[in-house]
């Protein structure tokens, strides 16, 4: 009866088989490069050292963004220099700031160097956006309405008074609170409404929002924005960072361990 043999010793199971290895060895080292589009060539705490590995990086791709832009990948990203010195001489030793860590983006505070331009909605308009420009948008009767309330630091004292609230359109959430320094009322800063506790709001109670993470220094201190009606998401990366990393860094006994 008929075997299916090429040869004595090569039959079609055989070349299947082979094939598949082939084929499957192919895909491995494709889907491995194609991995390498984000984050390589790697960065490493040598000056200068950037790896590939192996295998090699895949031919750039260009995409198209929504905003009209176009972005290839993989790309060298730009190094960047750390207001920082290494604890000891080996690789993955721990840093010890040398400077402010929560300005510097230091530990906690480290922020991604996202687009530098807002992201929109399908129609075109920016996503993020103040309640003065997101005029259909209001705060619901019954919550408490923290605009007009004074901001509470975790070292009590009030830098300045909050203005006005930014919402996510896409989201239909509020985001972010715009306050205005009392030293500096020309001066807005945003946090986020996530690290903020709003008390009061009852009939007889004053409004005010409390921010734990920080002193009343450090809140004004906050990096500012580029454009006062808008926010990229390197901004929201940078603030979300700022204020988040003040429970670590705003007092020197957030930094230490309890025992």
């Amino acid at each position: 009866m008929p075997t299916g043999a090429i040869t004595p010793y090569i039959d079609v199971a055989q070349v299947v088989l082979y094939a598949f290895w082939i084929f499957f060895a192919g895909l491995v080292i494709y889907l491995q490069r194609e991995s390498k589009r984000e984050g390589y060539p790697l960065v490493t705490g040598h000056k200068g050292e950037r790896l590939e590995g192996f295998p090699t990086l895949p031919a750039p791709k260009t995409f198209l963004l929504p905003n009209g832009k176009t972005h290839s990948v993989p790309w060298n990203e730009p190094i960047e220099v750390l207001n920082a010195k290494s604890s000891a001489p080996w690789d993955g030793a721990p840093i010890i700031p040398l400077g402010d860590p929560m300005q510097d983006g230091l530990g906690p505070a480290a922020f991604t160097q996202r687009d530098t331009d807002p992201e929109l909605m399908p129609e075109g308009e920016a996503r993020i956006v103040p309640l003065r420009v997101a005029t259909d948008h209001w705060v619901a009767s019954e919550d408490p309405d923290p605009r007009g309330a004074a901001v509470i630091c975790c070292d009590r004292q009030s830098p300045g008074t909050v203005v006005d609230i930014w919402i996510d359109r896409a989201d239909q959430m509020a985001v972010w609170l715009e306050a205005s320094l009392a030293a500096d009322p020309a001066r807005h800063v945003l946090v986020p409404i996530m690290l903020a506790r709003v008390t009061g709001g009852a009939p007889g109670q004053t409004v005010k929002v409390m921010i734990k993470s920080v002193t009343a220094a450090q809140f004004a201190a906050a990096p500012a924005l580029a454009h006062p009606d808008q926010i990229s998401p390197r901004e929201e990366d940078r603030l979300m960072a700022y204020f988040a990393s003040g429970h670590l860094y705003a007092t020197p006994q957030r930094a230490e361990p309890l025992l």
